[in-house]
């Protein structure tokens, strides 16, 4: 005996209609259940690290950690290889570049010319002591008298007295001239002041004139 027997036609096709969709519901249920479970199994919940059937946990391709972004150096600006320009030194008062009387390389003679030069022939050569002193006065010595010389002296000299520009002056002249400097003698020594010359006939002989 069937489940529909007993009922009217009517009845029969509706309990058939309720059989089909109760049939289609357990259809769709059992597919909704079956993809429903695989995703569970599969799908990992966000912030969980999955895990392998015996428990380990797989190696991870992406970097564990990012490592800081390097600064780039501070730029420095190079030391500067010019060197530092330095103003030359302001010349002094009296500085002309060359070196005045006194001082090395200048002209140690001309600073005593100003001097006064007395010149004596104490030889027979006539006309010494004048060409002697026309030869100073050519240098630019202050040559203010010429004459004779009484007695005999051994070699050609400029005297001077110790201590005074007499000295500078006489040696220089001297220097010059090839002949000595010598302080003052007794007979001359109250002379009046000067550098005093005596000449003898080595001064012809080393006459830088040419004369003879």
């Amino acid at each position: 005996m069937s489940l529909f027997s007993g009922l009217s036609r009517p009845m029969k096709a509706a309990g058939l209609a309720l059989v089909g969709v109760a049939v289609i519901a357990a259809v769709i249920g059992g597919i909704t259940l079956t993809s429903g479970g695989g995703d569970s199994d599969t799908a990992t919940p966000p912030g969980t690290t999955p895990t392998t059937s015996d428990g380990a946990t797989p190696p991870s391709s992406e970097p564990q950690g990012t490592p800081p972004a390097s600064s780039p150096p501070a730029s420095s600006a190079p030391p500067s290889s010019a060197p530092a320009s330095s103003a030359p030194p302001a010349s002094q008062p009296g500085q002309t570049g060359k070196p005045g009387p006194g001082q090395p390389g200048g002209d140690q003679q001309a600073a005593h010319k100003w001097v006064t030069v007395r010149v004596y022939n104490n030889s027979l050569i006539q006309g010494l002591a004048e060409r002697a002193a026309n030869d100073f006065r050519a240098s630019g010595w202050n040559v203010t008298e010429v004459g004779p010389h009484q007695g005999k002296l051994p070699k050609s000299a400029a005297y001077y007295r110790p201590g005074t520009d007499e000295e500078a002056a006489a040696k220089a002249l001297a220097l010059e001239f090839g002949i000595e400097a010598q302080p003052r003698f007794e007979g001359i020594q109250n002379a009046a002041a000067g550098v005093i010359v005596i000449l003898t006939k080595d001064y012809d002989e080393n006459d830088k004139s040419g004369g003879s």
